[in-house]
């Protein structure tokens, strides 16, 4: 008889190994490891049928009608065109930043055409979605409400139901009486989850799941929540801005790198299917100390304004302030701005910011603050039609960005006739041709 082996496995998500361990390997929790006897088993070759042998995939058939659009056309972007049937959808963000106005948004207008929705609320009571609905409008008779917190219940509503969409907010509120635990309890979201994405694979069911998120950002749970689900969105936004991005972190239907834009409002949450409009400042007449650039959230490019104030100061360390934009990225650019354009800030405080609270990473915006710290410096307006991008290197040469083509089309479309980019050689000259 085979002796039990010892096995220590993470609570937290599931990483397994033979000795304990105050740490986990895997996700580096602290005291996550449990020990369980596993008992090992020789396991048998099942004899396999005909009907069950191993097909070519080009002879598999499927049984999915494609995407169904949600009628949220920012949210069907992320998802690839709309919900597949059966697949599980995980959507985090931050408290507060909206997730349940998306989705009630979301359910509200699929029960509108038609589709029976189930929506259960383990957070609010019925009537306090009710409260919320009446805000948004987002009222249907097809749009059923449920408050529960029972795994059990909340199976229950959907066997009586058979929904066409089911929405579950929060997976972290649930508790499943099978197992021991709070709700949020790594063992019990893995339970929950686990008994939520079966019943709807089961019935080719839509099913999309709220998650908490830890004050790191990352969803609260089990790692293999993440593993479970079909689709990761992350909801995020600025409290300072009304202004809100999904974007998809996993996607087994279709693309990972396309950004859904929103704004909060009054009466709910709206789509804005062109943002660009929102990082642009109103002033028809030419400021100095501005530049237009072109950044690419995923597929999509959108225009940005980069704004630069640049005044002397008697200070030995001039002030470098920046916000949108980051800190260190500048800085070099100073630096470069004063060895390779001749320029000299030494002796300035140089504040940078971006239009509309929108944040820039990408290197491909250093073109565009160069010209703007320039324009402030020298007092000279950059022309109105012109847009830069196009990374800065060392040297002082402008480096190409990938999506140049997205960018151009896109400047161009909203007026911006006179591109700066690579084809302006050194940092010298495209500063120069900004002000012709």
């Amino acid at each position: 008889m085979a002796k039990p082996k010892s096995n220590f496995r993470c609570s937290e998500c599931g990483w397994s190994t033979a000795k304990w361990a105050g740490r986990c390997g895997e996700c580096q929790a602290w005291d996550t490891l449990e020990e369980s006897a596993t008992q090992a088993k020789e396991v048998k070759a099942l004899r396999i049928t005909s009907s069950q042998a191993a097909k070519p995939i080009t002879e598999v058939e499927t049984n999915s009608h494609g995407h169904t659009p949600t009628k949220v056309g920012e949210f069907d972007r992320i998802l690839g065109g709309g919900l597949v049937d059966g697949a599980a959808i995980l959507l985090s963000g931050e408290p507060g930043v909206g997730k349940s106005t998306l989705l009630l948004e979301v359910a509200s207008r699929m029960a509108k055409a038609g589709k029976k929705i189930l929506y259960v609320s383990a957070e609010e009571s019925a009537g306090q979605v009710r409260l919320r609905a009446n805000r948004t409008n987002a009222l249907s008779e097809n749009l059923y409400l449920a408050s529960e917190t029972d795994l059990a219940s909340v199976l229950g509503q959907f066997e009586a139901l058979m929904p066409d969409l089911l929405i579950v907010d929060s997976v972290q509120t649930v508790v499943s009486g099978e197992i021991d635990g709070a709700a949020g309890m790594p063992a019990q979201v893995r339970e929950v989850a686990a008994n939520l994405i079966r019943q709807a694979k089961q019935n080719d069911i839509p099913l999309i799941l709220v998650g908490h998120v830890t004050k790191d950002g990352s969803i609260a749970g089990p790692r293999t929540l993440e593993h479970l689900v079909d689709v990761v969105c992350h909801f995020e936004g600025d409290r300072q801005t009304a202004l809100r991005f999904i974007r998809t972190l996993k996607n087994r239907f279709g693309p990972t790198d396309e950004v859904g834009c929103f704004e909060m409002t009054s009466d709910g949450i709206a789509e804005v299917p062109d943002p660009s409009a929102l990082f642009v400042s109103g002033s028809q007449k030419p400021v100095s100390g501005t530049c237009i650039t072109v950044t690419v959230e995923g597929r999509r490019a959108l225009i940005a304004e980069i704004q630069a104030l640049v005044v002397k100061t008697n200070s030995p360390q001039p002030r470098r302030v920046t916000n949108g934009v980051d800190q260190s990225r500048v800085a070099m650019l100073l630096a470069v701005l004063e060895r390779r354009a001749g320029i000299t800030l030494i002796d300035k405080d140089v504040y940078v910011s971006t239009v509309g609270g929108v944040k820039i990473t990408e290197p491909a915006a250093d073109l565009a603050i160069a010209i703007a710290i320039a324009s402030a410096v020298s007092d000279k307006p950059v022309t109105s039609k012109t847009a830069a991008f196009g990374e800065i290197s060392l040297a002082g040469e402008i480096r190409s960005v990938s999506n140049g083509a997205q960018r151009e089309s896109e400047a161009k479309r909203l007026g911006h006739s006179k591109i700066i980019d690579t084809s302006s050689g050194q940092l010298k000259a495209a500063i120069a041709s900004a002000f012709n």
